[in-house]
């Protein structure tokens, strides 16, 4: 019965909704008495010889009317209750996907998709019978289960109802022993499946590489294996919930056996008629529904109380990123600060910056340089917010980035990652997703400066084409150039572009630099690279080694240093001319 105490609040809230569709169940399960008790009679008047066909038909006509009452109530309290159920449904699928967007990366590091989507649709499936069948089967159990015994007793003899209720006690404790078990190994199936739901979404976004390599046999015996873990474990829970039929039904036999066994002998006695036996006996054909109701009121509740438990575990995750309690509503501008003293990421001991201190005036371009895991993306993950918890200050403008509001924080912000995502829609939509309103002269023109126009054209359908499982498929150069003309479109205060020209050649990456000088004048711009040609007019150049700033300045201020930033310049210029066939380069 937990599960029902943990759904009180939304019972509450629908209160009217239930309070109605639980009326009309008691209606109904009084009305079910009618049938039984009238059978009961129309044999007696034939063993008395007192039925005629004018009594038959009154009869007749009750049953009817019995029948059409029940048929539209029933009509009616599915609406209430299993209409509640749907809404609880939905507010639970629209709670996880606020939380899902609220959460940091950090968060995602720590949860995989397809374990997100198994919250999202068996577990929440799981509660909404719980807040449907559930409340039905309780409520539908004890009522018809309640009224039917206290009609036996009443109207027909209570020493028989007792015999009849004696082997009720060996069902309760039977049914109990059952449920705990179901709860856990539900929780266990419930947790293959999110695996199940992991692989497949792993492997469909990565068939290309499989392919690529021939690993499509393995990932196909990987996948059997864990759906054959997911059957095992549903057999196990399956194993458990078998036992509630015969449990129940034997239960009954019980019953019917002790009812008929006495009630013969309370005939023979003349302590009670035939159809007094026989009335008996339908309504204990009436209990067998309640009985059954109640085994699989426990099979509800404990699937319901276990997919709750996760719900609740994931949506009791707490944010990371939180606002102070008076943010400034107003979007940021000016010189960017950046003076953080130590920082790590989440679960990692080592520290990802260190001592990295600089000033971004505004409108200039800073160039950040260094080999891979130097602290180039942590910086910018940083700017972004998506993490928090580093010694020192970030300022943008007069404000520390912690007392803006983050919606207006990552207004300002252009932010191209090094992963591209394009969406299952046209690259018009792809392009114009930050600015759905923007005209398509904006939107060519964004394209124009990302260098991805021309290519745009050339296919069939221009900007009509569809990208994704529909459509044509991107080169890597291509679907950067895209990202960049959608973070182009914002005409942000502060574009970052975390390595991503990466994928494009010299030519172009030049063409796309001058394109983005011309039309951003008057706006600062972050640049991460590991080809250095894409940060030669930057105005502040920063090259990091293991967390920290080595040496500062610009282009030529490094190479007149001579030290990391000359070496790996020189490198670079020398694979170069190694491309070219030989040469002299200075």
């Amino acid at each position: 019965m937990k599960v029902f105490f943990e759904l009180g609040w939304f019972f509450k809230e629908r209160r009217w909704q239930y309070i109605a569709g639980i009326t009309m169940l008691v209606f109904v399960a009084m009305l079910q008495l009618v049938p039984p008790k009238i059978i009961g009679i129309v044999v007696d008047e034939i063993a008395n010889a007192q039925l005629n066909s004018n009594r038959l038909l009154i009869w007749l006509g009750i049953l009817t009317i019995t029948a059409i009452v029940m048929y539209i109530i029933r009509y009616f309290w599915r609406q209430m209750i299993y209409g509640s159920s749907m809404t609880l449904a939905k507010r639970l699928r629209a709670q996880l996907f606020k939380h899902f967007t609220s959460m940091s990366p950090a968060f995602y590091q720590k949860r995989r998709v397809g374990d997100l989507m198994a919250h999202a649709t068996n577990d929440i499936s799981a509660v909404q019978q719980t807040a449907g069948n559930g409340v039905l089967t309780l409520v539908d159990s004890l009522t018809t289960g309640g009224f039917v015994i206290l009609a036996m007793a009443i109207t027909i003899d209570w020493r028989l109802t007792l015999i009849a209720l004696i082997p009720m006690p060996f069902m309760a404790l039977s049914t109990n022993i059952y449920g705990k078990l179901l709860h856990q190994r539900f929780h266990y199936a419930q947790a293959a499946f999110s695996k199940l739901n992991d692989k497949t979404q792993e492997s469909i976004t990565g068939i290309k590489v499989m392919k690529t390599f021939g690993q499509d046999k393995e990932d196909v015996e990987d996948f059997k294996q864990l759906s054959q873990e997911v059957v095992e474990k549903n057999i196990h829970v399956a194993k458990i919930d078998s036992l509630f039929d015969p449990t129940i039904s034997l239960v009954v036999g019980i019953s019917y056996f002790l009812s008929i066994a006495f009630g013969a002998k309370f005939v023979i006695a003349g302590d009670m008629t035939v159809g007094d036996l026989i009335a008996f006996t339908s309504y204990l054909g009436l209990l067998i529904w309640p009985m059954l109701a109640f085994g699989m009121l426990f099979n509800i509740m404990e699937r319901g109380s276990a997919s709750y438990d996760r719900i609740q575990a994931l949506l009791n995750e707490k944010i990371d990123i939180v606002e102070t309690p008076n943010a400034i509503n107003e979007v940021p501008k000016g010189d960017l600060h950046f003076n953080v003293k130590s920082f790590a990421f989440p679960g990692d001991e080592t520290k990802s910056l260190h001592h990295v201190d600089f000033t971004l005036k505004h409108g200039e371009t800073l160039g950040i340089v260094g080999k891979t895991g130097a602290g180039k993306t942590a910086i910018l993950k940083l700017l972004l917010r998506e993490f928090d918890g580093f010694s020192g200050q970030i300022t943008f403008g007069d404000n520390d980035i912690a007392d803006y509001k983050v919606e207006k924080l990552r207004q300002v912000i252009g932010y191209v990652p090094q992963e591209h995502f394009l969406f299952s829609t046209s690259l018009y939509q792809n392009i114009a997703f930050v600015n759905p309103e923007a005209s398509e002269e904006i939107v060519y023109e964004a394209a124009r400066i990302a260098q991805i126009h021309e290519d745009i054209l050339r296919f069939p359908e221009g900007y009509n084409t569809m990208v994704g499982e529909r459509g044509v498929s991107l080169s890597g150069g291509q679907k950067q150039r895209i990202s960049i003309a959608r973070a182009i479109l914002m005409q942000p205060e502060l574009l970052v572009l975390d390595d991503s020209l990466s994928a494009v050649d010299a030519k172009t990456e030049e063409s796309i630099l001058q394109a983005l000088k011309e039309a951003r004048q008057n706006a600062t711009t972050i640049i991460t690279s590991h080809r250095l040609s894409a940060l030669q007019h930057a105005q502040l150049i920063i090259v990091l080694h293991e967390g920290t700033i080595v040496e500062k300045g610009t282009h030529e201020s490094l190479m007149a240093l001579k030290g990391k930033y000359y070496e790996m310049y020189q490198l670079q210029q020398l694979e170069r001319l190694v491309e070219r066939g030989g040469g002299q380069y200075e």
